[in-house]
């Protein structure tokens, strides 16, 4: 006999599934293979489980929404996170309340004080301490986002050791000699593991490596600054290699705003394949991250829980050769 108070975490309970695929199967969003569909909606059948949004937030004492914390919200990397991550929350209903650090001193509490708020959170790596990570993961499930997990539940992050690829490109295909790193390691996860594999490649072809990258941030205008550094003394590196596109871009059009010649005089790679990549003349070597996937594993992984692996999950990367490196017939 039906019972009209059924919730939807009793739903799930009953069919052995999460509330997150109950919600799936019953609004029809996301394709579950037909052994789930069928098991789930004879339970709702069984039970008369009648789905209501409101209702069930207020039945499992959920929120309905999901936070997404951030260092910063500029540039087209962030944009296609943050696009990714909001489709696959809707799929399941949840809002994303999204917070921006922008490197305040208060960024701690404030993500403490948004744990209150939200049934789950995503944080990308660097933007809060390990001990603020782990008092989330007390209250609400934690996946992080382009770093390791740590106290989280679970983490996704894009391949970073491809850099080691594209450097022994620079060095062994190319023959270039001098070569710069682009990026500030310190805070950044992601950068740290790029620099780590562009040392690894000098190592491995009999290369010395610059004592230091340059340390500038990762937005187009810190390319620029990069270039004052780089472009403008006489020993200037024949290749750099730049912890993102965005960095490579700036740095590719203040190079060429010097009357330099990309790549004779100087070969610009980046890492992300943003759109922009592909567009410029010459056209930027880079290295693709699949970023809307990324954010989407990482949503999935808070909405779905119970039906989802929880640890490090490191999605693959690839090398994209242009012109910009010195690859001839590639736009």
């Amino acid at each position: 006999m039906g019972n009209s108070r059924v919730t939807l975490r009793r739903v799930a309970e009953i069919a052995g599934v999460s509330p997150a695929t109950v919600s799936r199967v019953s609004r029809g969003t996301t394709p579950v293979s037909p052994e789930v569909r069928d098991r789930v909606l004879r339970v709702i059948e069984e039970h008369g489980y009648k789905p209501s949004h409101f209702g069930r937030a207020l039945a499992e004492r959920r929120h309905g929404a999901l936070g997404l914390v951030f260092p910063g919200l500029s540039g087209p990397y962030f944009s296609e996170l943050i696009q990714g991550f909001e489709a696959e929350a809707l799929e399941t209903g949840d809002s994303v309340l999204v917070l921006a650090s922008h490197s305040r001193a208060d960024t701690d509490a404030t993500v403490l004080d948004l744990a209150d708020r939200v049934d789950g959170m995503a944080i990308h790596g660097g933007t809060v301490s390990t001990d603020t990570i782990g008092k989330v993961a007390q209250q609400i499930r934690v996946v992080v986002m382009a770093s390791e997990a740590g106290p989280a539940q679970a983490s996704v992050s894009a391949a970073n050791d491809t850099v080691k690829d594209l450097t022994r490109h620079l060095l062994v295909d190319h023959g270039y000699r001098r070569l710069a790193f682009v990026g500030m390691p310190d805070g950044s996860p992601d950068v740290t593991a790029r620099w780590q594999a562009f040392l690894a490649a000098h190592k491995s072809a009999r290369r010395k490596p610059p004592a230091e990258p340059i340390r500038v941030g990762l937005q187009q205008s810190d390319g620029a600054i990069a270039a004052e550094q780089l472009l403008d003394r006489d020993d200037r590196p024949d290749a750099v290699v730049c912890a993102n596109d965005e960095t490579a871009l700036g740095l590719l059009l203040s190079a060429l705003g010097r009357g330099l010649r990309v790549p004779q005089d100087v070969a610009i790679t980046g890492f992300d394949d943003m759109p922009m990549a592909a567009l410029v003349r010459p056209a930027l070597t880079t290295i693709r991250q699949p970023i809307r996937e990324l954010a989407a594993t990482t949503a999935r992984l808070l909405a779905d829980p119970l039906d989802q692996p929880a640890g490090d999950i490191v999605l693959p990367t690839e090398l994209v050769l242009r012109s910009s490196c010195g690859c001839g017939g590639v736009p």
